[in-house]
């Protein structure tokens, strides 16, 4: 019961810090994102949300620190919109799981065509 409990605040936090970074975030280093994935612990004590960042290591890492630096307005605009007695501690994290499947498929063609090479 608890497992579906954290899912939808996970989901929850998701969409609403979905808008506050696009639209109310003005630091000039973030640049374009998407918020990914919420994980929430089981206490409700700290939040990794998971960003999909744009750009290249040095956008991503500007990013990653206007994300990082404009944490305490990101926690007041959530707590003002979710109903929570307490808003959980933010970690921003970088979302690598488009990354690892682009790497995966092109281990996968690699190996591919050098099956192919070998039945010629």
């Amino acid at each position: 019961m608890a497992g579906k409990r954290i899912d939808r605040i996970n989901e929850q936090l998701r969409r609403e810090l979905s808008q506050i970074v696009v639209g109310e975030v003005r630091d000039p280093r973030v640049g374009p994102l998407t918020v990914t994935r919420v994980t929430t612990a089981p206490d409700l004590t700290l939040a990794k949300v998971y960003v999909q960042l744009v750009g290249d290591d040095e956008e991503r890492k500007e990013t990653l620190a206007g994300l990082r630096a404009a944490t305490p307005f990101i926690r007041t605009a959530l707590g003002q919109r979710v109903p929570m007695r307490r808003v959980p501690e933010l970690r921003f994290e970088p979302d690598r799981n488009l990354e690892h499947a682009l790497r995966i498929e092109e281990l996968l063609r690699d190996v591919e065509a050098g099956d192919e090479d070998r039945e010629e």
